[in-house]
């Protein structure tokens, strides 16, 4: 399954400035509890593990892959795409704020192998990283993906 797939229509352009870290991690499964495929307490799932060590879904510069176990509240496999284009600062010391984040909900530990590779891939893409950041519409976003 492609990743494209399992977005749908999860993108979230925010124009937000100076979030916590909490309000941004809102943002990044608003779409995904809207819609029923997650439960509140997975948004609360990963708030609880930053608590504890931290900004763990922070993966390089400027990505972030922010996600649970199955079993805190995943209703359906899926991803949400959320583009910060002022930035957000996500706690992580080594690696900045963060512009683009990727919503990953696993209904299990094996079933979504193929999307982390497919992911791995467009993360290792600056250049496609980057114009998903300066897209200007979901449109424009869903277009860079579908190669994934």
């Amino acid at each position: 399954m492609s990743i494209l797939n399992l977005i749908g229509d999860n993108i979230v352009i925010s124009n937000a400035e100076n979030l916590t870290v909490n309000e941004a991690l809102d943002i990044t499964c608003s779409k995904l509890i809207e819609a029923g495929k997650v439960e509140s307490s997975y948004l609360e799932a990963i708030k609880q593990k930053h608590q504890e060590i931290g900004a763990y879904y922070v993966l390089a510069p400027k990505i972030a892959m922010p996600h649970a176990r199955p079993e805190d509240g995943v209703n359906e496999a899926c991803l949400q795409i959320t583009v910060f284009k002022n930035g957000v600062d996500l706690e992580s010391e080594d690696n900045g704020d963060v512009y683009f984040s990727v919503t990953l909900a696993a209904m299990d530990s094996d079933s979504h192998i193929q999307t982390i590779m497919a992911l791995s891939e467009l993360f290792q893409n600056d250049e496609d990283i980057e114009a998903i950041i300066a897209a200007e519409s979901n449109e424009a976003i869903s277009e860079i993906l579908s190669k994934y």
